[in-house]
């Protein structure tokens, strides 16, 4: 009994290890189609949509996500000390320089500006005698009715006297500056935020800070771009400012700001291999604020001279990127190309294709080069179908 299972479990094995050689063998032949099929492969026509080759302008962007910063905010404090008697702006508001912000409590200041007044009128009556006995020891010195020590003693008076009207004279004009800065103005022109100190306090000498205000007008958009592209920018500057272009996400009208590049960083940052620049913005409208995100373009170059080709024609093969193109016959080929630059669906070819030549755009994936193509449409007649069915539909809405 024993020996009989033996001799069954052995007959499975070999059966299961001819099936696994069969199965092999199968797997490993390489699969042919029939004469007929292949052929009528061959003969297959295929309809595509094609795309003529086209040399003309294009401009060379880089897009990237920019950062809205502030070009100047100023914290607003007190020059003197004092009690803040009132605020004479809203939270939010928009302030020009110049504009009253704050007053302080005036009375010490001006009392402080009388005092001085009151001490170069003093002083100055004091000149006066001085000058007096001045004029009469000197013409007594010259008749030797008095000593020379008497008339010098004079001189000396009349010029102590002289000197301190100068001091109270200047005491007046430092208490005339305390009391004009009882009135706190803005600086410069922006948006005020939180009133940080309310009426009623004590305030000290640049202490705490009043009031906060950001300069919006004009604003600065930060951004960074691949150092690749660092040669390409400083051309750029070196012929005028260059131009950024940012839409805000969210945006319903879509509608785009444009600003300049006022600043290239000196250095670039090692960890993220990028380079900051800085651009600025009139923000007419306020549209920008601090800390947004917003989408940027920057045009580093223009080419006067480029083969273009929709992007969806470009196509990766194992011997890099190609395209398939329309014979005369209506036979297709694949072509290889070199892309060169890419945006916004379009491709800049710089070898493997020239003015004139029609690539297929759709329909890429049941062709294999020799076969009959038959064009469905082109590019430019999808273009200008959509544009026709865009006109109509209103006027058949009106009469629907």
């Amino acid at each position: 009994m024993a020996s009989s299972g033996k001799t069954r479990a052995l007959i499975a094995l070999v059966l299961l290890a001819g099936v696994a050689a069969a199965g092999y063998t199968l797997y490993s032949r390489p699969a042919t189609l029939p004469a007929g099929a292949a052929k009528a492969r061959n003969s297959a026509i295929v309809p595509v949509v094609v795309a003529p080759v086209v040399t003309g302008e294009f401009q060379v962007k880089d897009h990237t996500i920019g950062t809205v910063s502030i070009d100047a905010t100023v914290q607003v404090k007190s020059r003197i000390d004092g009690q803040v008697m009132s605020a004479e702006f809203t939270e939010g508001q928009m302030v020009r320089k110049g504009d009253l912000l704050f007053r302080l409590d005036p009375l010490p200041f001006q009392a402080q500006l009388q005092q001085a007044q009151a001490t170069l009128a003093r002083d100055q009556a004091q000149l006066s005698n001085a000058q007096n006995d001045m004029k009469r020891f000197s013409q007594l010195a010259a008749k030797g009715f008095a000593t020379t020590q008497e008339n010098e003693q004079a001189t000396a008076q009349a010029k102590v006297m002289t000197a301190a009207t100068m001091s109270d004279q200047a005491a007046i004009e430092l208490a005339k500056l305390q009391l004009g800065y009882t009135e706190i103005r803005s600086p410069i022109d922006g948006k005020t935020g939180r009133i940080l100190v309310e009426p009623g306090n004590l305030v000290k000498a640049n202490d705490l800070p009043l009031v906060v205000i950001n300069q919006l007008q004009p604003i600065a958009v930060t951004l960074s771009l691949p150092q690749r592209d660092l040669p390409l920018l400083q051309r750029r500057m070196a012929k005028g400012k260059l131009a950024v272009i940012i839409g805000i996400p969210g945006d319903p009208t879509g509608s785009r700001l444009k600003g300049k590049v006022d600043f290239i960083n000196n250095a670039v940052d090692a960890a993220s291999g990028t380079i900051e620049l800085k651009a600025s913005f009139d923000n007419a409208d306020l549209r920008l604020v601090p800390g947004q995100l917003v989408d940027a373009v920057i045009v580093l170059q223009t080419l006067d001279a480029a083969v273009t080709i929709p992007s969806e024609a470009v196509n990766d093969g194992q011997d890099g990127r190609y395209v398939y193109i329309v014979k005369p016959d209506s036979s297709v080929a694949a072509q290889n190309v070199k892309v060169a630059h890419e945006d916004g669906g379009v491709s800049v070819i710089s070898e493997g294709l020239k003015n004139g030549d029609r690539v297929v755009i759709d329909g890429q994936l049941r062709l294999a080069p020799g076969m009959k193509v038959s064009i469905k449409a082109s590019k430019a007649a999808m273009s200008q179908d959509a544009a026709a069915d865009q006109t109509e539909s209103p006027t058949q809405q009106a009469g629907d």
